[in-house]
């Protein structure tokens, strides 16, 4: 066993490579403004080396660091006046605290609600006058709690279930609660369920109900006008997302059927008369305008790759996060420009993705892959996993796989079944066969890489992180032959003891995904785990861990790498100081440098 020190070999000295700087080039989200002042507004930034919370005025210019933690911050919200900025504040990255506030201008930070303990959050909605909050909350013992809070008074606790729930939204005039449940068990698939501030019931909306298929349900904001009861709510009713209105108060539902392929979600504009619709298909994106008067649907202008956000703003103007593989991602304005831009190091570009379409067990799989310019194969190759797994790759810039394509290596990127963005079967398809669904459609990506001429068999890296690391380490052990090297950060290891150690919200999705628990499914758990395959792991591992991380549990890796040091199993173990990854830039670098050096030695 090899306990890695940050020091891998070619670490110092020379110019700044090309990929390190992309990771330290500043960089910013898409602001949030407050509604009632939007010249105020809240973002991300990694200026200082660390993602931290930053307040805009976007009057006199000014940006000022709002959080300022070893260990950073980014989860945050303005209140709608524009006076308070509340954020969560954690221990270390373990997603466990409770919610502080400051003046927008700066001052002491104070608890946001008193009475509240610490818990993991589960949704915030805070009132027009500033003074008025929902306060969604999750703990092992409780399940899920929502309290209202009024004017610094106690909170007063209206929804209690065992299973996973969070707010969805409070209506402009303040007067109703849309909340997301799932107390049919289904985590996966929510229903809906609007109360007034005192926890009566006022409407429910589920699709989980009196069908064949399971169908989800999800808040996207009540309408922006007083005395307005329109909630916009997304439905898979098509076998994919899209938007529709729900008047909670009559009980209309008005469905929209925009016929853009993929999946659609939507924002309202701040008037109420539209929405700012936001497309995704095919690992892209683009934006519309849909009009409630006439039902015209206008294409907003934005460049080929993905849109990650986008926002409405009084003026009518449209702000968006964009990036492509290529190009770095930068907050625009329809008006023209750039929103954000800020100072020092620019991150150098990548290069662009190519889409390949390869046949596979369940059908068509979309993979997205990146080479260095004018490279021919067999080259190594990287299949770098993504997480969720409800999640995709899209064309999008990363300074990861840059990273790794700067080294010389090809990057391949699998959008498997359990990716979003390609209808609702594909999403939902790994349930019970959980992990191995996903490596059967990897598999047969890696086969045309390999028979394509693009990848060396012999030098091809599974890595991943999250969901992406515990598949590198379910595919390491159940297709050894197939892979060199892998790497897997925060990941899970051993699917038993992750169930009773991680946050309550994740043990509800793996009884969705499983069927049931350890105890109720024990074959489903261990055909699914890493470790059951552990002794059949040929290829070297690494493996970083959070020692925090309430997702992935850091005794469940402990248990998985024990067993690698049984075997005498070539392997690397990177604990840090943090949750489920760090904020902390050098921290990222140094975890990618580690990474790249140990598929140097192992591969030559």
């Amino acid at each position: 066993m090899t306990e890695s020190n940050g020091a891998p070999r070619g670490a110092g000295g020379g110019s700044m490579p090309d990929w390190e700087k992309r990771f330290r080039a500043p960089r910013v989200s898409l602001p949030d403004w407050a509604e009632d002042a939007p010249d105020r507004s809240l973002f991300v930034s990694n200026a200082t080396g660390t993602y931290e919370l930053y307040a805009w005025d976007r009057v006199t210019g000014e940006q000022r660091r709002a959080t300022d933690r070893p260990n950073g911050t980014t989860d945050g919200l303005l209140s709608p006046d524009g006076e308070w900025i509340w954020w969560f504040s954690d221990k270390d990255g373990d997603e466990f605290g409770v919610w502080l506030r400051q003046p927008f201008g700066g001052g002491e930070d104070v608890p946001a609600v008193d009475g509240l303990e610490a818990s993991y959050p589960a949704g915030l909605a805070i009132g027009r006058d500033g003074s008025t909050a929902v306060v969604g909350r999750s703990t092992d013992e409780d399940g899920t709690t929502i309290h209202v809070v009024r004017g610094g008074g106690a909170p007063q606790e209206i929804y209690r279930h065992r299973e996973s729930a969070g707010v969805g939204d409070l209506s402009h005039d303040g007067t109703l609660i849309a909340i997301e449940h799932t107390e049919h068990g289904d985590a996966m698939h929510a229903a809906l369920r609007v109360v007034r501030p005192d926890g009566t019931t006022v409407a429910e909306l589920d699709d989980t109900k009196g069908g064949s298929q399971e169908l989800g349900l999800e808040v996207l904001g009540f309408a922006p006008v007083d005395g307005d009861t329109r909630l916009l709510v997304g439905h898979q009713r098509r076998g994919r997302w899209e938007p529709m209105v729900w008047d909670v108060a009559s009980g209309e539902e008005t469905d929209l059927a925009l016929y853009l392929p993929g999946d659609v979600s939507a924002e309202w504009y701040p008037d109420g008369s539209a929405l700012l619709v936001a497309h995704s298909f095919e690992a892209r994106s683009d934006l519309w305008r849909y009009e409630f008067g006439s039902g015209a649907l206008t294409r907003v202008e934005t460049p080929p790759g993905t849109v990650s956000g986008a926002t409405a703003r009084p003026d009518g103007n449209v702000e968006y996060l964009w990036s492509s593989a290529a190009e770095p991602s930068v907050v625009r304005s329809t008006s023209g420009g750039v929103v954000l831009d800020p100072p020092g190091l620019k991150a150098p570009a990548s290069v662009p993705v190519e889409d390949v379409w390869v046949e596979g067990p369940g059908g068509r799989i979309h993979a997205l892959v990146q080479k260095p310019a004018g490279a021919t194969g067999p080259l190594p190759t990287v299949f770098e996993v993504h997480g969720g797994p409800t999640w995709h790759d899209s064309d999008s810039f990363a300074a990861g796989p840059a990273a790794w394509v700067d080294h010389g290596y090809a990057v391949v990127r699998v959008n498997y079944r359990g990716s979003t963005g390609y209808g609702r079967e594909w999403t939902d398809a790994l349930k019970h066969r959980v992990g191995l669904i996903e490596l059967e459609d990897v598999s047969a990506v890696r086969e045309w890489a390999v028979s394509s001429g693009l990848a060396d068999p012999d030098r091809l890296v599974l890595a991943g992180g999250s969901w992406g690391g515990y598949l590198t380490l379910l595919g390491v052990g159940t297709q050894p032959d197939l892979w060199a090297v892998g790497l897997a950060a925060v990941p899970v290891a051993d699917y038993v003891t992750a169930y009773h150690d991680e946050m309550e919200a994740l043990k509800a999705l793996d009884r969705t995904l499983f069927g049931g628990t350890p105890e109720e499914v024990p074959d489903r758990f261990t055909v699914s785990s890493p470790l059951t395959y552990v002794d059949e792991v040929k290829a070297p591992v690494y493996i970083s861990a959070g020692v925090n991380d309430p997702r992935c549990p850091i005794r469940q890796i402990d248990n998985y790498v024990d067993r690698l040091v049984a075997r005498g199993a070539t392997h690397e173990v990177y604990r840090y100081d943090a949750g489920h990854g760090s904020l902390v830039v050098e921290e990222r670098i140094k975890q990618v440098r580690l990474e790249l050096d140990f598929a140097a030695r192992h591969l030559s």
